[in-house]
């Protein structure tokens, strides 16, 4: 089982529809897959057509069973599982797709409890991921946008990293940070967690002739710090923000167009990425200067 955290220090930059698009793309390519929603806002959950709600579900939050877990309970993770299945049934050869729900309320308690009980409970995702190491291929992890426990979580849960930045310059400085964060990893947890950094995913991107100077400048950017960014990116799209109203990821709802096929050239680099070292990664070019900001 592979463990991948998708994540960034600024908000809104597409970490949750990456995550989304990317676990469901594993599981349409054949793959046991599961989407992990460590995110307050539970927006993973909402793309993939599980909102929790009301006392009854509440039992099934990925919160709740982190707080659990940190008070020595046990917490068969399959039970408060939901089934995703359902969105792959168009499809044959397709795997399987199962979700981690997050909620508001209980992934706050459970950031307060990680929080207060300091470096040496971060581990407690990854604890509980392997488990049930043998019912998955992949677990894709949609992780907080904010320096936090929780964020500390996903990423000493994760086997790999992945970042997301946008044409902004905030958001490299985000991805900047979360890959030197990834580095220090493994000493605050004793070894346990050691997760390697995998690359950085360019979100609405514009095609070459509609790029500005900040643009480029930002695609440079991500080259010149180190932070590998994919061959392939996402272009803007409004069909990938308006797939979460049917909670049906766009890799799925919309596969043989071009969000689908984005996702899909993404998701073969990913794998690729995983199986080989970093000297052997491909990445694109440099972008000539000169475009214009009109």
């Amino acid at each position: 089982m592979k463990v991948l955290a998708v994540a960034n220090q600024k908000g809104g930059v597409g970490k949750t529809s990456t995550t989304v698009n990317l676990g469901a793309g594993l599981a349409l390519a054949g793959h046991r897959v599961l989407v992990v929603d460590l995110d307050p806002q539970a927006q993973a959950g909402t793309a993939l057509g599980v909102n929790l709600s009301g006392e009854d579900q509440l039992a099934r939050s990925l919160g709740w069973a982190l707080q659990a877990r940190m008070q020595n309970m046990r917490i068969d993770l399959p039970t408060i599982m939901f089934n995703r299945g359902e969105l792959l049934e168009d499809w044959d050869g397709g795997g399987t797709l199962h979700l981690l729900a997050g909620e508001e309320s209980t992934m706050s308690a459970a950031q307060d409890l990680i929080h207060k009980k300091g470096y040496q409970a971060t581990p407690v995702l990854r604890r509980m991921l392997m488990e049930i190491e043998d019912a998955f291929d992949f677990v894709v992890i949609d992780t907080p946008p904010a320096v936090s426990s929780l964020a500390a979580t996903a990423l000493a849960a994760a086997d790999h990293v992945l970042t997301v930045c946008y044409p902004e310059y905030s958001t490299l400085k985000g991805a900047v940070a979360i890959r030197g964060t990834v580095g220090y990893v493994k000493d605050r947890t004793g070894g346990e967690c050691d997760p390697q950094y995998l690359g950085a995913v360019l979100n609405r991107s514009s095609a070459p002739s509609m790029m500005k100077a900040q643009e480029v400048n930002i695609r440079n950017g991500v080259i010149e710090a180190g932070l590998y960014p994919f061959v392939t990116d996402i272009r803007k799209d409004d069909r990938i923000s308006g797939s979460y109203a049917y909670g049906e990821p766009a890799v799925l709802r919309f596969a043989n167009h071009a969000p689908g096929k984005q996702y899909a050239r993404l998701m073969g680099e990913v794998l690729t990425r995983i199986d080989q070292p970093v000297e052997k990664w491909e990445t694109p070019e440099p972008i000539a200067t000169g475009a214009s900001d009109e």
